[in-house]
C-alpha cells in the first residue's frame, strides 16, 4: 500500500473536500493502483527513446505546419470582450468580478 487514509484525509482536507469514509476508502484504493502502475513504469528500460520536445513531428526539411494545416501560426490577436462581459456582470470593480467571500478559512 503506497497511501493511507491520512495521506487522503490530508489531501481532502486540503482541497477542502467533505469525503464520507466510504469515499476515503475508494480513493484510497484508486490512489494506490496509480501509484503501484507508476511504480511498474520505472521499470522498462527506457535508455534508447530520445526525448521528445515536440509532439508533432515533421519530416526534415519540411514544415509542421504543411503536415498539420489545422494548426495555425501562433499570432497575437485582438480581444475586447472584458468590456461587454464585465459590464453585463451583477458587480463588477474595474477589470474584475466582485464575488462573495466564499473561503473563511
Amino acid at each position: 500500500m503506497k497511501i493511507s487514509r491520512e495521506d487522503v484525509k490530508k489531501v481532502a482536507d486540503l482541497a477542502h473536500l467533505g469525503l464520507s469514509p466510504a469515499e476515503i476508502d475508494q480513493y484510497r484504493e484508486q490512489l494506490d493502483a496509480i501509484l503501484t502502475y507508476v511504480d511498474k513504469l520505472k521499470e522498462l528500460d527506457v535508455s534508447a527513446v530520445e526525448p521528445m520536445a515536440q509532439v508533432l513531428h515533421g519530416a526534415p526539411g519540411s514544415s509542421t505546419q504543411d503536415e498539420h494545416p489545422e494548426l495555425r501560426e501562433d499570432a497575437l490577436q485582438p480581444c475586447e470582450v472584458a468590456r461587454p462581459v464585465l459590464a453585463q456582470a451583477a458587480d463588477s470593480e474595474g477589470r474584475f468580478f466582485r464575488v462573495p467571500r466564499v473561503i473563511d478559512r
